[in-house]
């Protein structure tokens, strides 16, 4: 990608055998514990949603999928008031960037076309370092991440999970596959920020479009807004409808 574009993601700061996957359950899971949660978007005011990805090799299928797939988390918060969004993605060994916040998905999309996926190790550390220090200078309603693995110290991500549960901002971590110590690392993290957890299949690319709007319309706003878009009956909203009656 081009380094001299003003709004080229930035370096980000900081420390550096599969089980059955049961999606429909995973996801069914997610929207019942999202409806527990109440973020505060004052009136007049956009939501603002961290979207961080692993952007290693083997997260090629699911990058392609993600830049097809993000233009449905606007497309949902417009209707609401709209969605400021930071792209935050780590690769390789050291690299880990953000995004300015952008609030058209055609922007976004540009970014994440300029992208391609490399060998390395997992930097979630960084991310949720990232997300904290963005909370503390104005209110974040919410970070999905999506990924497949963890290789880092786990007791530093809870640690870091626990701070963003202090500021009130939720990660939402969305696990694709089933790998044990990925899904062990998550659960905890969106335990300790006061968010949720999902798996969703290998290669789903509407499975994940649907936890994608999810989390766009919670971070737009809350719970009211998860209600509204059951009642337009898009995919998603029927099973949101499913799970909230």
């Amino acid at each position: 990608m081009s380094k001299n574009r003003s709004d080229a993601p930035a370096p980000v700061k900081g420390k550096a055998g599969p089980v059955p996957v049961s999606p429909r359950s995973e996801i069914d899971a997610f929207l019942a514990q999202v409806k527990t949660l109440s973020p505060s978007v004052a009136p007049g005011q956009r939501g603002r949603l961290i979207f961080a990805l692993d952007a290693t090799m083997s997260r090629q299928p699911t990058w392609d999928s993600a830049c097809r797939l993000q233009a449905d988390m606007f497309k949902e918060a417009a209707a609401i008031g709209g969605l400021d969004v930071q792209l935050v993605y780590y690769r390789g060994l050291t690299e880990c960037r953000s995004s300015q916040w952008v609030s058209q998905p055609e922007r976004l999309a540009s970014l994440m076309e300029k992208i391609d996926c490399r060998g390395g190790h997992t930097q979630i550390g960084k991310i949720l370092g990232h997300a904290r220090r963005e909370g503390e200078g104005r209110k974040v309603q919410a970070v999905v991440f999506v990924g497949d693995a963890m290789e880092e110290p786990i007791d530093d991500l809870c640690a870091a999970a626990g701070e963003l549960g202090l500021l009130g901002v939720p990660v939402f971590m969305f696990q694709e596959g089933a790998e044990p110590v990925a899904e062990q690392a998550f659960r905890e993290i969106a335990r300790l920020s006061r968010g949720a957890y999902c798996r969703f299949a290998p290669g789903a690319a509407h499975e994940l479009a649907e936890l994608l709007r999810a989390a766009a319309a919670y971070a737009a706003g809350g719970m009211k807004a998860l209600a509204d878009l059951s009642a337009r009956k898009s995919a998603g909203a029927q099973m949101l409808l499913r799970q909230m009656s």
